[in-house]
C-alpha cells in the first residue's frame, strides 16, 4: 500500500506540469432509526466523507487521467444504556481512478478502478478494478470489461453472494471484498428505432476464493426503453445460470425483471408519476430454480433495506421540481416475499414455519435543497409498516430519517 501511495504521489507531481483539474467535496449523513433487516435497535449514526480528486489530460485532451479518494468517519451509537457498543470507524478507500485513451476510430479504452453498471442496474453496480474498450459503431456501442474485486473495500462493493461472504461484510476486523472475476460483454444501441431503445449484457463472475466450496454465476440481461409522447415505458429482463459447489445440482437457473411507467405530468411544474414492478425469483424445493443472487447487493426500498433476493416489489413514486433550487419524492413500496425460505431470519418472520408471503408496505419521502451549485441539502425519512401484509402483522414498524449535506469546491 505505501509503495502504491507513493507512485500515485509521482504521478501527481509529474502530471502537475500540464492542465488539470481538481476538487473537494464533503459528504456528510446524520441517521436516526429504529431497527433495521439485522437489528432491533434503535440507533443514532453519522457518517462523513472527504473526497479529493484530480484530473489531468495525457498528451492531448482525448487522453485523460482521473484520480480520486476518500476517508470516511463513521459513527454509530445504539439509543440504549450500553454504551459499549458504540462504535467510531475511520475508513480510507481509494475512489474510481483511471486512465482513458481514445483512439483515431472514436473507441475508448479504460484502465484502471471505474464505474461500471448492468442494464437493469441490479447485477452489478459500483467500482471494479480491471479494464475495459468501448467500440464506437454507427449508431451503438460494443463494450468489453474485465475485473477484479478483490482489492475494493468490502463496504463499497457490497458483495455478499454467499453467506461466508455475508458473514465478511459484518466483520470490523476485515477490509477487503471478496475475490471475484467479472468479465462482460455489452451492447448499446440508443437509435434502434425512433421509439425503441436497447441494452444488453452477457456479464460472468467466478469465485476465486481459496476455500473449498465455489459460487460461479452468468447473466444474460436485456432492457428496452420506449418513448411515447409524455410516457416512458421501461422493460428489462434477467436470466441467471449458477454452479453452486453446496448445491446437489449441477446448475441453478434464476432470474429478474423489471417493469417501469413514467408519466411527466401536464402541469405547470416538473413533476413525473412513475410505476415500477420488480419482480426476482424464489427457490423453488426439489428442482434447479434459485433464488435471484446478484454480484452486487442491491436493496429493496428506503427503509426495509432488504437484498434483492427472492424479494418482489411494487413501487410508486412521485417526483416534482417545486422551485429551480428546490425539488421532493414522494414514493410507496410494497414488497412481496418470492418464497418461504430465503428470509427465514427476517425479522418480520415469525419462528414457526410461514406460508404467507406479502411483508407489508413502506411509505418514504425525500426533500432537496440546492441553493447553490456547489451546495446541497437532502432531508429523506419514512416507515415500514408490516401491519399492512400477512407474513407477521405483529412485528413493530421499522422507521428511519436522515440528512445528507454535500458540499463542494472546484
Amino acid at each position: 500500500m505505501k509503495r502504491f501511495l507513493l507512485t500515485l504521489c509521482f504521478l501527481l507531481f509529474a502530471f502537475s506540469v500540464f492542465a488539470y483539474d481538481w476538487g473537494l467535496q464533503l459528504n456528510e449523513t446524520f441517521g436516526l432509526k429504529d431497527g433495521d433487516t439485522n437489528s432491533q435497535n434503535n440507533a443514532l449514526s453519522y457518517s462523513g466523507t472527504l473526497l479529493p480528486w484530480f484530473s489531468t489530460p495525457l498528451g492531448s485532451a482525448d487522453n485523460r487521467f482521473y484520480f480520486s479518494a476518500g476517508i470516511t468517519a463513521e459513527y454509530n451509537h445504539p439509543l440504549t444504556s450500553d454504551d459499549s457498543k458504540s462504535k467510531v470507524l475511520f475508513i480510507p478507500e481509494i475512489l474510481r481512478t483511471e486512465f482513458t485513451f481514445r483512439t483515431k476510430s472514436d473507441n475508448e479504452i479504460k484502465l484502471g478502478r471505474m464505474l461500471y453498471f448492468d442494464p437493469l442496474g441490479f447485477i452489478a453496480n459500483g467500482l471494479f478494478d480491471g479494464a475495459r474498450v468501448l467500440f464506437s459503431l454507427d449508431n451503438s456501442t460494443l463494450g468489453v470489461g474485465l475485473w477484479h474485486t478483490g482489492w475494493l473495500y468490502k463496504k463499497n462493493a457490497n458483495i455478499t453472494m454467499t453467506g461466508d461472504e455475508l458473514a465478511l461484510y459484518h466483520d470490523n476486523d476485515t477490509y477487503f471484498a471478496p475475490c471475484r472475476l467479472v468479465a462482460a460483454i455489452d451492447y448499446e444501441n440508443p437509435y434502434l428505432a425512433p421509439w425503441l431503445r436497447l441494452k444488453a449484457s452477457l456479464i460472468g463472475q467466478f469465485d476465486l476464493s481459496d476455500g473449498d466450496n465455489f459460487y460461479h454465476k452468468q447473466y444474460l440481461a436485456v432492457k428496452t426503453n420506449i418513448p411515447v409522447n409524455n410516457f416512458m415505458f421501461d422493460l428489462g429482463a434477467v436470466f441467471g445460470l449458477a454452479q453452486d459447489s453446496t448445491e446437489e445440482t449441477d446448475y441453478q437457473i434464476s432470474f429478474a425483471g423489471e417493469l417501469g411507467i413514467g408519466w411527466a405530468l401536464p402541469t405547470s411544474i416538473t413533476d413525473l408519476l412513475r410505476l415500477t414492478c420488480r419482480l426476482t425469483s424464489g427457490k423453488v424445493e426439489n428442482s434447479s430454480i434459485a433464488a435471484f443472487v446478484p454480484i452486487t447487493t442491491v436493496s429493496h426500498g428506503d427503509v426495509l433495506s432488504a437484498r434483492l433476493s427472492a424479494l418482489s416489489m411494487i413501487r410508486l413514486d412521485y417526483t416534482a421540481r417545486l422551485h429551480e433550487t428546490f425539488s421532493l419524492n414522494l414514493s410507496s413500496s410494497y414488497f412481496i416475499l418470492s418464497d418461504s425460505g430465503t428470509y427465514k431470519d427476517f425479522p418480520m418472520n415469525p419462528s414457526e414455519k410461514n406460508e404467507n408471503f406479502f411483508l407489508g408496505n413502506e411509505f418514504s419521502s425525500r426533500f432537496v435543497w440546492a441553493p447553490f451549485s456547489d451546495l446541497q441539502f437532502n432531508l429523506g425519512g419514512g416507515i415500514f409498516m408490516p401491519s399492512l401484509g400477512n407474513v407477521n402483522p405483529k412485528s413493530t414498524n421499522l422507521w428511519r430519517l436522515d440528512l445528507n449535506v454535500i458540499l463542494s469546491i472546484f
